[in-house]
C-alpha cells in the first residue's frame, strides 16, 4: 500500500485564478499560550524576526519538532509554532482509497489532504499572534511531504500571501519519472498535481523559496556491482571529525535504500538523505542547497553521529534564511 496514505515508519534505513478559502474559524489561543506569545515577542524586541510555522512530514507528529522549535525560539528570539499533527492523523490519508483517481494514479489533494491544510492554516493564524506587526510576513518550513503540502497551501488559502519565505527540508519534491519498470508513484498522482497546478518556485525579495537536501548515504542497486557499494557509503562533513564509517551490513544498507530512491526520482544510485533523494528535493527557481551527513528524519536520528535537518549543528547552516 501506498506510503502516502499509510505512514511507512524506517527507524534504521539509512518535497489564472485560484480558489482560496479559509476552513477554519480562528480559534483563541490557550492562556499558557498567550503567555508564550508575550514572552516571546519580548524576547525578540531587538531582533523582530518573522515568526516561523514548521510543518511536519508524513508520518511525524508535532512532538517530534519541539526541539527544533525550542532552539528557534530560545536562540535566536524567533517566534515559532508548529502545525498540531499527531501520528494517527495520517491514517486520514486513507480516504483516498475510495477515490478512482487512487487507482488510476491521478489523484488529487483535495478534500483528501483538507485536515493537514486546515492545520496548516491554525498554525499561521497562531503566528501572525506571535508577530509584532499585524502585517509582519511569515516563514514556512516544510519537512519533507510538508513541503509540497506548504506549497498547495500557498496556492489555496488566503493568509498564504503573508508568506514571504518557504524553507524545505529533504522535500520529495519531484513526481517519479514515468515508464520506469518498478518505479509506483506512492503519491498516487499527488505530486504531479503539485508541479503541474502550484505556483514555480522563486527566489525574489517578495518571496523566497529555498530547498535543502541531505547527502547522508550513496544508495545501491538490489542486484549486481555498484561504485557505491565498494566505496564508503557515508558523506561525513569536512572538518566535522564525526564518525560515520559504513557500519556492519552497510552494503545490504545502501541497497535498501537505493530502492527508496528509486521510488521517488527512478534510480537507486544516488545520494541522498536516506529517505529522499538529493536530486528530488531541489526545485528549479529556488536557492537549493546540500549539507553532507545529514539525515531525514528526527525520528531514529541524533544531534552527534545521525544528525538531521533540525538537530543544533545542521540548523547552524541554514538558520540564516529564515533571519533576513
Amino acid at each position: 500500500m501506498s506510503r502516502f496514505l499509510v505512514p511507512h515508519f524506517n527507524f534504521k534505513a539509512l518535497p489564472d485564478t485560484h480558489l482560496r478559502e479559509n476552513l477554519c474559524p480562528h480559534q483563541p489561543l490557550p492562556p499558557q499560550r498567550l503567555l508564550q506569545c508575550s514572552t516571546s515577542a519580548s524576547h525578540s524586541t531587538s531582533n523582530n524576526y518573522r515568526p516561523a510555522v514548521i510543518l511536519p512530514g508524513l508520518g511525524n507528529n508535532s512532538g517530534d519538532y519541539h526541539k527544533l522549535e525550542q532552539t528557534l525560539e530560545d536562540k535566536y528570539g524567533m517566534p515559532t509554532v508548529v502545525a498540531k499533527v499527531s501520528r494517527v492523523d495520517w491514517l486520514r490519508n486513507a480516504a483516498g482509497l475510495v477515490d478512482p483517481n487512487y487507482w488510476r494514479g491521478t489523484l488529487q489533494p483535495r478534500p483528501v489532504l483538507d485536515w493537514y491544510l486546515k492545520r496548516v492554516d491554525d498554525a499561521v493564524q497562531e503566528a501572525k499572534l506571535l508577530a509584532q506587526q499585524q502585517d509582519a510576513s511569515i516563514s514556512l518550513i516544510g519537512h519533507s511531504a510538508g513541503g509540497w503540502l506548504a506549497r498547495l497551501y500557498m496556492q489555496d488559502f488566503e493568509l498564504s500571501h503573508h508568506v514571504s519565505l518557504l524553507l524545505t527540508l529533504g522535500t520529495p519534491h519531484l513526481p517519479p519519472p514515468k515508464g520506469v519498470a518498478g518505479v509506483i508513484d506512492q503519491t498516487r498522482g499527488l505530486l504531479d498535481y503539485v508541479e503541474k497546478n502550484c505556483s514555480k518556485a522563486v527566489y525574489t525579495h517578495q518571496l523566497k523559496y529555498v530547498c535543502i537536501a541531505g547527502r547522508y548515504i550513496q544508495g545501491a542497486p538490489l542486484w549486481g556491482s555498484s561504485n557505491s557499494v565498494a566505496n564508503a557509503e557515508f558523506a561525513v562533513p569536512a572538518g566535522e571529525g564525526v564518525n560515520m564509517k559504513p557500519e556492519s551490513g552497510s552494503t545490504l544498507r545502501g541497497r535498501i535504500v537505493g530502492q527508496g530512491y528509486k521510488q521517488v526520482c527512478g534510480e537507486a544510485e544516488v545520494w541522498g538523505d536516506g529517505v529522499v533523494p538529493q536530486v528530488s528535493a531541489h526545485l528549479d527557481g529556488a536557492l537549493n542547497i546540500s549539507l553532507d551527513g545529514v539525515y531525514h528524519s528526527p525520528v531514529g536520528s541524533d544531534d552527534e553521529l545521525r544528525p538531521w535537518y533540525g538537530s543544533p549543528s545542521v540548523l547552524d547552516q541554514w538558520v540564516q534564511h529564515l533571519l533576513h
